[in-house]
């Protein structure tokens, strides 16, 4: 007689948790996965995760949204700007959440009628609400986003949505800086330099229906499969030659094996594209194991010679995927025994005899922090783990190694 067993969901993080992102009650940094503590979310199944620089926001399959995590600018949305190491429900919301965007010290909720809410630094006017405060402790709305939503992201200073109509809009200054250097006496495009919604020039037609967005890059996925980029490309994330590109710039295909893309992910200075044949490819920055393959050969074939001389790094694929076979989670980053700590360049399987993972249908990773919500099938992942530094300079203070990181990462 058949019966019917209900698979439990469970919420698993490793990396820095100096701030109790992890939402166990503690701010104990983690090398392997361990479980977080559910109970806050009273037997709700997790929809989505999403992290930032130091905070973690979960949505929940009835429409809520549970945070923990740093809140020195009320990145939470709970009202208040104390640090919280357990998942706190945002008590505000009065409209269903389908999905989360979480920047360096902000965050956004997308609601199921296409609404944006938004809460953290204003800073630099990544709320989209433009520049009258500096920090919202309680969730606002973006009132200019008119249009329904259906896609957000958000980078380190700035956020990017896909409305009903397929248009791009953007908004937050993080990038004007870099883009006044590269363009010189070119005046910077709005878009790069508006507190709240601009349009981004030239997506209008292309039939935008994904964004995802580095600290400092931008990336938008077409309905026909294309790619487009912008922004910063310090670490040949967009495959540029030039240093920044101000208006979206479209992926060859040629250099995807001539295939459509279905899915994007974008790391802090990474990208990792899937094809509709199911091949994977990364390019971008890749010294910390990102990438999820060895550059030590790979590089000279990452880059291709341009006109003038310069060269630019090009996408190539994660071979290892395609050869892996079944039993764990694998992702490139760091190494994931606390006993010896190595950078691994490809994609390893991951597994801990506490945990029976077989579906990963949700994972999430901030600068330095990974998340997984598991049920059902045997997964595997190349985004990307930062504990590297954190397992290196064991004998340096968790906040020090965690802004080393950071600085490292805009720095280099």
């Amino acid at each position: 007689m058949a019966t019917n067993v209900r698979l439990g969901f469970c919420l698993l993080a490793w990396g820095a948790n100096s701030y109790g992102q992890h939402g166990r009650g503690d701010e104990e940094d983690q090398a392997v996965p361990r479980l977080s503590n559910m109970a806050p979310l009273r037997g709700k199944e997790v929809q989505t995760v999403s992290g930032g620089g130091g905070h973690t926001v979960v949505i929940t399959d009835d429409g809520e949204a549970f945070a923990c995590g740093l809140n020195d600018r009320g990145q939470l949305g709970l009202g208040h700007t104390a640090n919280c190491s357990t998942l706190q429900r945002c008590s505000g919301l009065n409209q269903r959440v389908t999905n989360v965007a979480c920047g360096w010290d902000f965050t956004l909720l997308l609601t199921d009628c296409g609404r944006l809410l938004a809460c953290g630094s204003n800073v630099f006017g990544q709320l989209g609400v433009g520049d009258t405060t500096t920090h919202h402790e309680e969730l606002v709305l973006v009132e200019s986003l008119t249009e329904r939503v259906v896609s957000v992201a958000a980078g380190l200073r700035h956020a990017l949505v896909v409305t009903d109509s397929r248009c791009v809009y953007q908004w937050g200054t993080g990038l004007f800086n870099l883009a006044k250097r590269a363009l010189s006496l070119n005046p910077v495009p709005p878009h790069l330099n508006s507190k709240v919604p601009s349009l981004v020039p030239g997506m209008d037609q292309k039939g935008a229906h994904i964004v995802t967005a580095g600290s400092a890059h931008c990336v938008c996925l077409t309905g026909d499969g294309d790619l487009f980029l912008w922004g910063s490309n310090k670490h040949g994330q967009l495959t540029a030659t030039e240093s920044f590109l101000s208006t979206p710039t479209q992926l060859k295909r040629s250099l995807l094996g001539g295939e459509k893309i279905v899915k994007v992910r974008s790391g802090w200075t990474h990208v990792i594209a899937q094809t509709e044949s199911g091949r994977v490819f990364t390019w971008g920055r890749g010294n910390y194991g990102q990438l999820g393959r060895p550059l030590t050969r790979a590089l000279k074939s990452e880059r291709q010679s341009a006109d003038g001389g310069s060269q630019a790094y090009v996408p190539a694929e994660v071979k290892s995927l395609c050869e892996a076979t079944q039993g764990g989670v694998c992702f490139p980053g760091a190494g994931t025994s606390t006993e010896q700590a190595e950078t691994v360049h490809w994609p390893t399987f991951l597994s801990h005899s506490s945990f029976s993972v077989s579906s990963l249908f949700s994972l999430a990773a901030g600068p330095d922090t990974q998340w997984w919500c598991a049920q059902g099938r045997r997964a595997k992942t190349t985004d990307k783990l930062c504990t590297y530094w954190r397992q290196r300079m064991s004998n340096t203070r968790p906040e020090f190694l965690k802004l080393y990181y950071f600085l490292n990462e805009l720095t280099q």
